[in-house]
């Protein structure tokens, strides 16, 4: 009887003592998980500053008028001008920079909101429905992605010419409603994301294709629809080469094209010659500010949506 009991009670100290063990082999563990790599460390702030010192240095340059801009260390201050070169900027040729802006806003949300609903109804119908020539199409897309947009340039102005509608907004703002890669980006996202058996139990319920999309589907693709949204929005803004070659007008210009013309002109001696260096800064610091607010503004839908999903997980 005393055996047993001896037995019975140190089986629990045994227990406790490899808990413990165990225990301290896991923080050893995390500590040394921990530790920082200082090769991963340098690679970090290498690609960092690959990305914040054109920043910075944008933001610098803005501040400083075209004589300090030539004779100044480029990431450190000079005369503080950046008032000046605002008024500059909203004086030169009646304020043409300002409906600039305007015409970029106008062309990148609409091209961003029409080609995140296209990419996520094209997305969502590859995802979940199976229908003839359906895997030629998805094939097509992916192939599509890899076509370079300058490649396809030339021929766009051909047919746009032929259809009399270059020089209009609609030059720049239909061809950026197509979006293979948010199209891929949404069948991948909208077949882990849409349950097939919910969508089975709103047709039980009377419900038609059209309203399980607008009512079940687009609330659980919030996150995927403001991600291709986003890269939308960005590539719109940031065209070039399209809006270049189709429009004329100087008032139809988005920004990209407006100021890289007044940029030439300062290098060519024209417009006022070095008067417009310090305006081109002053507006590229400009145009980058709504993208940055709008990345700022849409991160939240990402974050609910991560955290929609940890829960369900």
């Amino acid at each position: 009887m005393s055996a047993v009991t001896s037995e019975k009670v140190g089986a629990p100290g045994r227990g406790a003592s490899s808990a413990t063990g165990r225990a301290s082999r896991r923080r050893s563990k995390g500590r040394a998980g921990s530790r920082k790599s200082p090769l991963l460390t340098v690679i970090l702030w290498v690609i960092a500053a690959y990305f914040l010192l054109p920043l910075i240095w944008l933001v610098i340059s803005s501040t400083k008028d075209n004589g300090d801009l030539f004779s100044t260390f480029g990431y450190w201050f000079g005369k503080f001008n950046l008032v000046a070169n605002v008024e500059s900027l909203s004086t030169y040729q009646g304020g043409i920079f300002w409906h600039w802006l305007i015409n970029t806003v106008v062309y990148s949300v609409t091209s961003a909101v029409l080609a995140a609903f296209f990419a996520t109804a094209a997305g969502y119908a590859f995802a979940k429905y199976v229908f003839p020539g359906s895997k030629a199409l998805f094939y097509s897309v992916l192939g599509a992605i890899m076509i370079p947009t300058t490649a396809l340039a030339i021929p766009t102005f051909l047919l746009f010419s032929s259809a009399g509608l270059t020089d209009t907004p609609f030059a720049v703002v239909l061809p950026s409603l197509v979006s293979p890669f948010g199209v891929f980006l949404m069948s991948v996202y909208a077949a882990d994301a849409v349950d097939t058996s919910l969508m089975e139990a709103a047709r039980i319920d009377g419900a038609g294709e059209f309203r399980i999309f607008f009512q079940v589907a687009l609330r659980l693709l919030g996150p995927g629809i403001v991600t291709v949204l986003l890269f939308a929005l960005v590539a719109t803004w940031n065209n070039y080469f399209l809006p270049l070659i189709m429009l004329n007008t100087q008032t139809l210009f988005p920004l990209t094209v407006g100021l890289s013309q007044w940029e030439a002109a300062s290098s060519s001696g024209g417009g006022g010659s070095q008067a417009l260096f310090s305006s081109v800064i002053t507006g590229s610091l400009i145009s980058i500010l709504p993208l940055v607010i709008a990345f700022l503004y849409l991160q939240r839908f990402w974050q609910s949506g991560l955290a929609t999903g940890g829960v369900k997980g």
